[in-house]
């Protein structure tokens, strides 16, 4: 392979706001594996945000490659499954298997879709100093005759439209707007671009805690929420505390701290069948099988209160921040009705904007 732009080549970044800048472009902010693609003829290969190959995970999407990209190429995007209406995550994770015979079994079953939203070089010509709305339009020139499972980003300059996004498209399980200011060049690991996500808050219980990879204080709490059948499900973590704060949790959370499992509503997560149906707390890490899961329980009665953003499927889709115990709040009452719903969205018609001129 020898590209103008060669891997591995770290994808420009984000930063958090509250509010869509109006920089002169929008687009959706798609929930799935960043991933640049680099083409050359019938080489091709797919670089991931912390720049290792993803290449042998989705055949078939080198395949859409050969056939929707020009020759000699290198495409930032995303890599989705969609199911339905909405995406998956969830079937885009199990994606990452290292068996070949999965591998090739799951690339039929949930096969993933790339999203393109910018040109970093096509023949011999790098883009890379090329002000982004030079890109785009590049961008819209390389994949004018791209066809499903290489989709290209809708876009829009009109801030009206760009908030109806934001409210909508949620939908269709998008996580929010990132704007991109038109003159910019591609800055790799640089956080040049800006993303707004939803922003809601939820009381959960708190059920157990792992402690943290440096010493003896809390690394994080273990969320749970009550469904309709009275079970407690595990929802998610809540990590991001100060050192200080995390050695104040310990003396929290001990008078609530169980010697063993015995009765506890997760007591069953170290036997196989109880993942089955949902992921508890002891499921062990696609991404690094070494990596500690083991929790310790706490009597189901503390209730905190977390912000997150959205949901992937009965869970946060993203670690939820601790706002403060609750208290005044029982339980009991800590259950998936309290979420705010978004409105079911078609996310073909998100996936059609990006051929309209919005």
């Amino acid at each position: 392979m020898r590209l103008p732009v060669m891997p591995p080549v770290a994808p420009m970044l984000a930063k958090s706001v509250s509010m869509i800048p109006d920089v002169g472009h929008v687009e959706p902010k798609w929930d799935g594996f960043r991933t640049i693609i680099f083409r050359d003829g019938d080489e091709v290969a797919l670089g991931s945000r912390n720049e290792r190959p993803m290449t042998r995970y989705f055949p078939e999407v080198v395949d859409a490659a050969k056939a929707n990209l020009p020759e000699r190429c290198v495409v930032d995007g995303e890599l989705v499954v969609v199911r339905g209406d909405r995406l998956d995550f969830e079937a885009l994770q199990q994606r990452i298997h290292p068996a070949e015979s999965r591998v090739n079994l799951l690339a039929n079953e949930t096969p993933a879709s790339f999203i393109g939203f910018d040109l970093l070089a096509v023949d011999d010509e790098s883009l890379m100093a090329t002000p982004f709305g030079d890109r785009r339009r590049r961008l819209e020139v390389a994949l004018a005759d791209a066809a499903a499972p290489v989709h290209i980003t809708p876009a829009t300059g009109d801030m009206v439209v760009a908030q109806r996004w934001f409210e909508i498209f949620e939908g269709a399980g998008l996580d929010g707007v990132v704007a991109k200011p038109v003159r910019s060049p591609y800055t790799p690991n640089k956080r040049t671009l800006f993303k707004v996500k939803h922003d809601r808050t939820a009381d959960c219980v708190v059920a157990g805690f792992r402690w943290h990879k440096s010493g003896p204080v809390i690394g994080s709490l273990l969320l749970g929420l009550y469904d309709d059948s009275g079970d407690l499900q595990h929802v998610g973590v809540s990590a991001s505390f100060a050192m200080k704060r995390r050695a104040e949790l310990v003396s929290e959370l001990d008078p609530y701290r169980m010697d063993d499992a015995a009765g506890h509503p997760w007591a069953a997560w170290a036997e196989a069948e109880a993942h089955a149906g949902s992921r508890l707390p002891g499921a062990v890490s696609r991404w690094n099988a070494k990596k500690d899961l083991s929790w310790l329980p706490v009597r189901p009665e503390l209730v905190v209160e977390v912000g997150y953003d959205h949901m992937e499927g009965t869970r946060f889709r993203h670690t939820a921040h601790f706002r403060r115990w609750r208290p005044d709040r029982d339980p009991g009452s800590c259950t998936y009705e309290q979420l705010d719903q978004p409105v079911q969205f078609d996310l073909a018609e998100v996936l059609a904007a990006g051929r309209d001129d919005t």
